[in-house]
């Protein structure tokens, strides 16, 4: 299973938001410049949030984008799923409409892919970006150096 640059850029998108959520809205030039990211495809990739429901904008001089909803209530699997379809190793174990496999009945490789599915789905659902946020400022914290005698 691979995340695909779409999947990446609104993830690193909304965490940015998030980290920046009592500001209001944050322009796409700032979050394009802070996360490294070309803006007129970070503009698509808004818009399909927006279209998601997971991002609102404001028009205007001090307008931009901002989350929908606190960032405790937004999940990583929420996003890469708005953005990328279901998460799944393997065609065989997508729950949705798939392909028939006519090795399925006696398939034992499976239950294994079946087994990734989850354990991948376990942590991106439980994962939001506040979570992502506290990991962000943890990892900033250990970057700092302390030059105390």
């Amino acid at each position: 299973m691979r995340v695909s640059t779409k999947g990446d850029y609104a993830t690193r998108a909304m965490q940015d938001l998030a980290l920046h959520y009592e500001k209001g809205p944050i322009q796409i030039e700032e979050i394009a410049r802070r996360q490294h990211l070309p803006a007129r495809y970070l503009e698509q990739i808004l818009l399909s949030l927006k279209r998601a429901g997971f991002v609102e904008s404001k028009r205007g001089m001090s307008g931009g984008y901002y989350l929908a909803k606190h960032p405790r209530e937004i999940t990583v699997g929420a996003i890469i799923r708005a953005m990328e379809g279901p998460i799944v190793p393997i065609f065989c174990v997508d729950s949705g409409p798939r392909e028939i496999c006519i090795e399925e009945p006696h398939c034992s490789l499976r239950d294994i892919w079946a087994d990734v599915r989850d354990a991948v789905a376990q942590i991106v659902d439980q994962t939001t970006l506040e979570d992502l946020c506290q990991r962000f400022r943890t990892k900033q914290e250990r970057q700092r150096v302390s030059y105390q005698i």
